[in-house]
């Protein structure tokens, strides 16, 4: 048999369909591996941090009611007892320090007492609603700066039971008016926090820097008592304590470098 006239060139003999095929085998992983880490590569990296502020404020405003009552036969005098009482006690409060511009009077209220009487025993028991009289009640409140004297008045109120005047006194609410200039301070706060954090945690995992801040979401600011570390969805705002602490969070997320 003639030899070819054709010879197979050296790298299409068998080695070398073999090498070729080994070579595209590869290139093709390396092309797959490369478009895999590049697509499940973050464009940019970030880590998302909580901060933190707390500051104690003493209240600086307070709101005080009082309630007077009164009881007669007849409306007519229970309205006449009602506003003696009323009087009394509001000149109770002038002449111990509180301004008359600060007292509010709010409108008397008299309604029929009834009281329940039974009669009869056993099966042939009856019940039935007997009116004695009427009773008035009224609203005296004292919004002021002067929180302690407020504060005093409402426990001292109650001297006037010894005179006669039926009152009552009702817990001070407390309020801390530069609220919205404080809440501001908290946030910036809060937020040099939140980078602080973001440091710290870099820092101890290493392999990275602290970029620019991407976004800063404010959470929920709590007005608690003093001490108090309770929370809620929708924000606190304690009225029932002199002093309270106000807590502000912040989420923030920044660009790893």
């Amino acid at each position: 048999m003639e030899p070819s006239k054709h010879p197979v060139p050296l790298d299409l003999r068998p080695f070398g369909l073999l090498g070729v095929g080994v070579a595209l085998v590869l290139a093709t992983y390396i092309a797959s591996s490369t478009w895999e880490r590049v697509r499940v590569r973050p464009v940019v990296r970030t880590i998302q941090v909580t901060g933190s502020a707390k500051k104690r404020i003493v209240s600086d405003f307070i709101e005080w009611t009082a309630t007077v009552e009164a009881n007669a036969a007849d409306r007519t005098a229970t309205y006449r007892v009602l506003h003696d009482n009323a009087t009394r006690t509001q000149e109770f409060l002038v002449k111990r320090g509180v301004p008359k511009d600060q007292i509010w009077l709010s409108s008397a209220s008299v309604e029929p007492s009834y009281e329940t009487e039974y009669h009869g025993t056993g099966d042939n028991r009856v019940e039935k609603q007997v009116m004695k009289g009427f009773d008035g009640v009224q609203e005296i409140k004292v919004r002021s700066n002067d929180v302690a004297l407020v504060e005093k008045m409402s426990r001292e109120v109650t001297e006037l039971l010894e005179e006669g005047v039926t009152v009552s006194s009702d817990a001070p609410e407390y309020f801390y008016t530069k609220l919205g200039d404080v809440k501001i301070e908290m946030l910036a706060e809060a937020s040099r926090d939140a980078r602080t954090r973001a440091d710290n945690i870099v820092a101890s995992a290493g392999g990275a820097e602290i970029g620019e801040l991407r976004t800063a979401d404010m959470g929920v600011i709590n007005v608690n008592p003093a001490n108090s570390t309770e929370g809620s969805w929708d924000g606190n705002n304690d009225t029932s304590s002199l002093e309270k602490d106000i807590i502000t969070i912040v989420h923030a997320t920044f660009e790893l470098k």
